[in-house]
């Protein structure tokens, strides 16, 4: 691609301190310190230290496009409709976004606004990544769903000029059952697909072919760890963990500061496509799509790939091929070598709703000869019906073993779901059996009762109480909010059966009630009943109040017969 000076900076010694000079503003207070390779590599020293590993990005480490934005700024623009409906624009070619492209970023941004607002997610980040990694879905080549047309799958990840991740999946999402590949308009690896993959366009399955599941589910990865993207420390966490590469952050921020300035509507499958990749002069080369033997590859596309994937035909030549030298194996990493996982002294997992669980589950990884391997990613997800999460309110955790071999998960929060659920444990990149916990999450308790008032309870049969009821629950000594109770007008103090006279409560209808259930305390462990009315009979009562755990409270009731009315003296 030629470079238009003032219109479009591409890769090539012309244009490269054009570039440097665009994205510096943009990064220079984002990743200082920070250097770059000339293929967009991060050097040795450069890698963060809280950096993923490849196997534990969203991408991989995959390849991307490296294409910036015109230096011109874009103009925002309207989006009107032809008479058909089909979606228009104006503006610079580089700033417009495939319709169905467009509204699935800003269907994610709506999502995670709702339910992570503190995450402040804008969809021009989505824009960015998305043209980033595959051009906006290859120029917005899906159907009325939102699936690709065709597949788009990142290089096989096998060690050769890109990281080395055996197959996770396999071949569910990519096709490849020896390694794992980059899949979908957002190119998730299908490890992290597994775990963060979400249905953004209900229709039952979460698909990273589809750009609303797809866009969604890039959405939530930068919004895990409590990050809030608006402030430029996470929001350079949240893109290097994406796909750890400085040069990939820069792209990244150079495109979100553009479309931040304005874009405009497409029709799909008329965005324009980059050309620039970053592994454009690395030696290696990746087939378009996983192929099995006397078969043809099918029309999809690599990120770069640039268009058609048909072989361009040879021309016949009478020299043999140059030999190739024998190569040596490469030595086995610390997670080849792991044969199990053993549970590393993790005590039982128990929890009240609401409250962390004070017992961290530990994993251990071993050889088969049970000799300790340490530098090997545990990842810990939470399955089952629960909204258990740990801490940062994530439903997985990846944890490097140290030099004992032990992984250590963070700690658990309960949710307000009760009852058990499991914690499973397997070896990133690795095809071992998993190891799984269980825990289980109790109800709130007390231990304790007492009314917050001494003042005594009468009223006049017919009347109604001028004090309402209320109690504070405690567990050891603290206040115990959220503790689900029952109130009951009962017989007797040896009867629990609730009464058929004396004072009740009225429902919404106004109707008499003498049991109340579902109640439950407040923040302070405040519980406040509702008024009380009287019928016509005069006496002592007795209302009880339990909550889960056991803690109960009797409160005595008066009510005093009503003054009996004399008849006015006659005139004489």
């Amino acid at each position: 691609m030629a470079a238009q000076f003032g219109r479009r900076v591409v890769k090539g010694a012309a244009t490269t301190a054009v570039a440097a000079v665009a994205v510096a503003a943009l990064s220079a207070s984002q990743a200082p310190g920070v250097t770059d390779t000339a293929q967009g590599r991060q050097t040795a020293g450069s890698q963060p230290s809280s950096a993923p590993g490849a196997d534990d990005s969203a991408t991989g480490n995959s390849p991307y496009y490296t294409d910036l934005p015109p230096l011109n700024s874009p103009t925002p623009t309207p989006t009107p409709s032809t008479g058909t409906g089909t979606p228009t624009g104006t503006g610079a070619a580089e700033a417009g976004i495939p319709a169905t492209v467009l509204d699935a970023y800003k269907k994610a941004e709506a999502a995670l606004g709702e339910s992570k607002p503190g995450c402040n997610l804008p969809w021009q980040l989505l824009a960015a990544i998305g043209k980033v990694e595959s051009g906006q879905a290859r120029g917005g080549r899906v159907d009325t769903n939102g699936t690709t047309i065709t597949p788009i799958l990142g290089p096989v990840l096998n060690g050769n000029g890109f990281a080395n991740i055996s197959d996770t999946d396999g071949g569910a999402y990519d096709g490849d059952a020896a390694y794992d590949r980059a899949v979908g308009p957002m190119q998730f690896i299908p490890s992290t697909w597994e775990w963060s993959g979400r249905d953004g366009n209900g229709d039952g399955k979460k698909d990273p072919n589809n750009i609303y599941d797809a866009a969604l589910a890039a959405g939530g990865y930068l919004c895990r760890f409590g990050w809030d993207l608006s402030d430029k420390a996470d929001l350079r966490r949240a893109i290097l963990s994406y796909n750890n590469s400085t040069h990939y952050l820069n792209t990244v921020l150079s495109w979100l500061e553009y479309y931040r300035k304005g874009t405009h509507e497409v029709p799909d499958g008329t965005g324009t496509l980059p050309s620039g990749r970053s592994d454009d002069n690395n030696g290696s080369s990746s087939s378009p799509t996983p192929t099995t033997p006397g078969t043809t590859p099918p029309s999809s596309q690599t990120p770069g790939g640039g268009g058609s994937t048909s072989p361009s035909p040879k021309p016949p030549t009478t020299t043999p091929p140059p030999s190739t030298p024998p190569t040596t194996p490469a030595p086995p990493t610390p997670t080849d070598t792991v044969d199990r996982l053993e549970d590393a002294g993790t005590a039982k997992l128990t929890a009240t709703a609401g409250d962390a669980f004070a017992e961290k589950i530990a994993t251990r990884t071993e050889t088969e000869a049970g000799k300790a391997v340490a530098k090997v990613r545990v990842r810990f997800t939470i399955v089952g019906d629960t909204d258990t999460v740990f801490t940062g309110g994530e439903s997985v955790a990846t944890v490097v073993t140290n030099s004992s071999g032990v992984a250590t998960a963070p700690a658990l929060k309960a949710g307000e779901k009760t009852g058990d659920f499991t914690v499973r444990a397997t070896v990133v990149g690795r095809a071992v059996s998993g190891l799984d916990y269980r825990a289980t999450v109790t109800a709130r308790q007390a231990d304790a009762l007492a009314r917050t008032s001494d003042t005594a309870l009468t009223c006049v049969a017919g009347g109604e109480f001028a004090d309402q009821v209320e109690v504070k629950a405690t567990y050891a000594g603290a206040a115990a909010d959220g503790v689900a109770a029952t109130a009951t007008l009962i017989k007797a103090a040896d009867d629990a059966t609730a009464n058929d006279k004396g004072p009740y409560f009225k429902d919404a209808d106004g109707k008499t009630v003498r049991t109340l259930a579902g109640l439950k305390t407040d923040a302070n462990g405040l519980l406040k009943l509702p008024k009380l009315y009287a019928d016509d009979t005069a006496g002592t009562f007795l209302l009880r109040i339990s909550t889960t755990g056991g803690a109960t409270l009797t409160v005595e009731l008066k009510v005093t017969a009503a003054p009996s009315s004399s008849p006015s003296p006659s005139a004489s």
